[in-house]
């Protein structure tokens, strides 16, 4: 064999070897990228429509529900059926955000079958409609429960796996009625939106030397792609209904048509589940701590800017500017 061979050898090698390297670091690079994800009330609305969206995105998601064995069977099978036609990794776990039971047995399947969660979605809510004296403190309290403890429930499942991993991602999905225009009849709703965006706020700066991240995804009035309104609750108390219609007659319809106007046609609600996936998508330390997806407007941008802007303010004044910027202590999410 010649010099000239030896050397062509070598050089078809080296290539080979080269090629085989850039192979490991991008298969690195994307093993990176993908994450475990776990979202709440993933079963229709905006859950479904984020849980299908970020595994197209090429994460493992986690559409947790409760009651996949019953009520909620048909919509695991739709979710199998999606994740067979699309090659991705969209899975269903049972979640009832009521039970603290529920959520410990939910996050320890996802740490046995995918090593758990880099991220989590607080998406589960409900949505009640009504004079607000017509609830009763119970029923009130139930809407709570499922807005705002729900989400305590799955933190408490969770953020010990993600504190141990040095870094991770809260998502929440929020509201603007937490600060922008509140039309009436909603306000169990609202109280309990803007409860869960308190504790959010205060989960990001309690969580910001963990490592683990925080975002509020802050849609505003979809009048239609979900489910809210229709599979909403409405007061048992009726005695007082009568005295509320002579003065507030068809105020629902009103308010309900006055925001579809106020939308623009080409306003999707894909456009949440797109937000979604563009912050979890973002790198490690680049996220932002709220977006804003509402075509109608209502304001809730411009009182946010300010209220986010106070509190960074005041964080930095009293020494703790560290805590608007998490940073990881084991690899990034």
């Amino acid at each position: 064999m010649d010099s000239g061979t030896v050397s062509g050898t070598e050089s078809v090698r080296e290539s080979v070897r080269e090629s085989v390297r850039e192979s490991v670091a991008n298969s690195a690079r994307d093993a990176a990228a993908r994450k475990t994800i776990v979202i709440t009330g993933a079963g229709s609305g905006f859950g479904a429509l984020s849980a299908r969206a970020l595994a197209r995105a090429g994460h493992t998601v986690y559409a947790a529900m409760r009651d996949t064995g019953g009520r909620n069977a048909a919509r695991v099978a739709e979710a199998e059926a999606y994740a067979a036609e699309h090659a991705v990794d969209l899975r269903t776990v049972e979640l009832d955000v009521l039970s603290q039971e529920s959520a410990d047995a939910a996050i320890a399947t996802v740490l046995a079958e995918a090593g758990g969660p880099d991220v989590l979605v607080h998406n589960a809510g409900h949505m009640v409609t009504g004079p607000t004296e017509a609830f009763t403190p119970a029923e009130l309290a139930a809407v709570y429960d499922t807005n705002v403890l729900g989400t305590q429930r799955v933190n408490r499942a969770a953020l010990p796996h993600l504190r141990a991993q040095g870094h991770g991602l809260l998502l929440w999905v929020g509201s603007t009625s937490t600060r922008g225009g509140t039309p009436p009849y909603l306000a169990p709703y609202f109280a309990a939106k803007a409860a869960m965006d308190a504790l959010a706020v205060s989960y990001a700066a309690e969580l910001a030397r963990f490592g683990i991240e925080t975002t509020i995804v802050v849609p505003g009035a979809f009048t239609s792609g979900t489910n809210h309104f229709a599979s909403g609750g409405h007061p048992s108390e009726q005695t007082v209904l009568p005295a509320y219609e002579e003065h507030y007659a068809g105020l629902m319809d009103q308010v309900a048509g006055r925001l579809a106007a106020l939308t623009p046609p080409d306003a999707d609600v894909s456009l949440v589940a797109d937000a979604i996936v563009d912050v979890v998508d973002t790198p490690y330390g680049k996220r932002p701590f709220r977006v804003h997806v509402d075509p109608a407007d209502d304001g809730s941008q411009e009182v946010s800017l300010v209220a986010d802007r106070v509190r960074a303010e005041f964080l930095t004044r009293i020494g703790l500017a560290d805590l608007l910027s998490p940073v990881a202590r084991k690899g990034t999410a």
